[in-house]
């Protein structure tokens, strides 16, 4: 049950992105969606399939275990329902955040992480662009931090549809007003906040890592407002990477066994 929820509401929001990609696009598109569409759900397809084999459920799981044994920093201090919900939220979240940094910070981390960052565009489906051995290795990650703060069971499951719903609305190449987005921006990833993190500039690229809220960005001083080209026109990717028929199914599955390269 716990997965079908996740999936539902993870499909429910690509579909509403897509169609408001078409509806208002921020950006034209250089390169058809018949190009890179399928390379992306396919590792997306893939990594359910390798998930749903292996790791499947395990953060919820998790979070059930700790709770009934009464293990990690929540449940030792016996918080009400409601304050364990939103610490569990707020904790996970800044978890993924230090996550996201040492995923570009630590070589051996970023040779899967480049994976994500070689779409040479920017829309709904750059969210599932990542590697299989990205994925695993976060789920590892997450049931760290899950047991490590003794997250509620429930909040865990409202935690992956806000991270999956957030990766996919931040990732959309959808147009919002600039004013709306300035205000939004004081609570949530916009896209074209998120957009910068994908530019080929370096200094961009390590910025703007949040994925749900952008306090973690703001506090930590890695918020960056604008890009130096602007938002319609930005290079994205990786400049090491900037041939499409380079960037085929079965050579992102072996990118991070090859020279791992940033610039």
């Amino acid at each position: 049950m716990e997965t079908l929820i996740r999936l539902s509401a993870a499909a429910g929001i690509f579909l509403l992105m897509i169609g408001w990609e078409f509806w208002r696009p921020r950006r034209v598109l250089q390169l058809g969606r018949a190009q890179r569409w399928p390379i992306n759900l396919g590792l997306a397809a893939l990594n359910m399939i390798l998930m749903r084999a292996s790791l499947g459920g395990l953060a919820y799981l998790a979070a059930a275990h700790a709770q009934s044994q009464g293990w990690g920093l929540l449940n030792l201090a016996a918080l009400p329902a409601w304050l364990a919900i939103a610490a569990t939220l707020l904790l996970l979240d800044f978890a993924i955040y230090a996550q996201h940094i040492l995923m570009h910070k630590w070589p051996l981390l970023w040779r899967l992480h480049q994976v994500h960052h070689t779409d040479l565009e920017f829309d709904a489906t750059t969210a599932v662009r990542f590697h299989p051995f990205e994925i695993v290795l976060s789920m590892l990650y997450k049931v760290f931090w899950i047991l490590l703060i003794g997250a509620d069971p429930i909040a865990v499951i409202a935690f992956e549809i806000i991270l999956n719903g957030s990766a996919t609305f931040n990732h959309s190449n959808v147009a919002i007003q600039p004013a709306l987005d300035r205000i939004l921006r004081w609570l949530i990833i916009t896209p074209d906040m998120h957009r910068i993190h994908h530019s080929t500039r370096r200094a961009e690229m390590d910025s703007n890592y949040g994925f749900s809220i952008s306090l973690w960005d703001r506090l930590c001083g890695t918020y960056v407002a604008d890009p130096k080209e602007p938002q319609t026109s930005m290079t994205i990717g990786l400049a090491a990477y900037r041939k499409p028929e380079a960037l085929g199914f079965l050579r992102l599955l072996r990118l991070p066994f090859k020279t791992s390269r940033r610039d």
